[in-house]
């Protein structure tokens, strides 16, 4: 599915993210800005799929009014926290065995190629699910079986501030030279957008559902496999 970046659209294979396979994004920190990156496409994938979007081991608590600026339904993020890589993977896995989940993106720091491998198969099996694996720059040096590796970097530097892509891997031809794409709007823009636009009120502000050990915060509207979900984790 397109990736809503034409610049970058023209660079893979299929004119865009692959379904049904691993994409693994390497970025310098686990809360460097790959927000913009994907957020266009994960919006798309919930409105035409439907179901909830999954976001494992996120280093900070999803931020609901950016989300909704974006185009994704705050009232189907699941949050899902866990420390353990393997809990982490086990998730991540569940989340990709859902019907009513579009989209899982997890951050595994520790993963091992096995692991990757398990994801990546988890989601052939699915076939329409649209994976990401945020994992760290370092680990460009390692073996990894997903199809499609890009590197993100910052470049807060320059006048109007970019993403630098480096695609490490790809079906076809290597690319020798980056992908620059412009980044989102400052934060007050993106507030300013989700209020006015979509009419946002205290309640759509409230925090997406956690889903944690020993918690059943949900949202059972979302679906009744994602609920199953939920207090599994």
């Amino acid at each position: 599915m397109s990736t809503a970046h034409p610049s970058l659209d023209v660079q893979l294979p299929g004119g865009g993210w692959p379904l049904g396979a691993l994409i693994e994004l390497l970025q310098p920190a686990p809360d460097a800005p790959v927000w913009p990156l994907v957020l266009p496409a994960l919006a798309a994938r919930q409105h035409s799929a439907g179901g909830a979007l999954a976001l494992v081991g996120s280093p900070h608590e999803p931020f609901v009014p950016a989300l909704m600026a974006a185009g994704v339904r705050a009232d189907a993020v699941l949050w899902l926290r866990a420390d353990a890589p393997s809990a982490r993977l086990w998730l991540a896995e569940q989340a990709l065995a859902c019907a009513d989940v579009a989209a899982v993106l997890a951050w595994l720091p520790r993963a091992r190629s096995a692991d990757l491998r398990r994801l990546h198969l988890a989601a052939a099996r699915r076939g329409e699910g649209l994976l990401f694996a945020l994992r760290p720059a370092e680990a460009a040096v390692s073996a990894s079986p997903a199809p499609l590796r890009v590197q993100v970097d910052a470049e807060d530097g320059t006048p109007v501030p970019t993403l630098r892509l480096h695609l490490l891997k790809r079906r076809g031809p290597p690319l020798a030279e980056p992908v620059l794409l412009g980044r989102c709007a400052p934060l007050r823009d993106v507030l300013a957008a989700s209020a006015a636009g979509q009419g946002v009120s205290d309640a759509d502000r409230a925090p997406p559902w956690a889903a944690r050990a020993g918690l059943d915060v949900v949202r059972p509207e979302v679906g009744d496999a994602v609920v199953r979900l939920a207090v599994a984790a």
